[in-house]
């Protein structure tokens, strides 16, 4: 008889003829000290989370730069492209330094699932 509350029972009792009990609960969690080398992996994700804002920064910079000189020299399309370009860094901004929390986050929606 199929059990069709469980359908990874139902389809074992269909392969084989005999029903098989599968886990129910995995529990696996992230393990900080299971392979060699983690500590400095995370000081270098560090490090180019600092390299990146650095460039994010210098980037508005020169982004703001080029808006002033486009705009007071009466250039739209250099003034546009200042614009574009402080919006992309600061978007570059916002995703280095929230990476870390959109990850946990993401995390925590895929433990839920």
């Amino acid at each position: 008889m199929l059990n069709l509350a469980n359908p990874l029972t139902s389809l074992s009792a269909l392969s084989s003829g005999v029903v098989a009990v599968l886990p129910a609960d995995i529990d696996i969690s992230p393990n900080s000290n299971g392979l060699p080398g983690i500590g400095q992996l995370r000081t270098i994700v560090g490090a180019s989370m600092t390299v990146g804002l650095i460039l994010a920064v210098l980037a508005l910079i020169i982004s703001a730069i080029v808006w002033a000189l486009g705009a007071n020299s009466s250039n739209p399309h250099l003034a546009g492209r200042g614009k574009t370009g402080v919006l992309i860094a600061l978007g570059a901004a916002i995703i280095t330094g929230a990476s870390v929390a959109l990850v946990n986050f993401f995390w925590n929606v895929g433990q839920a699932v």
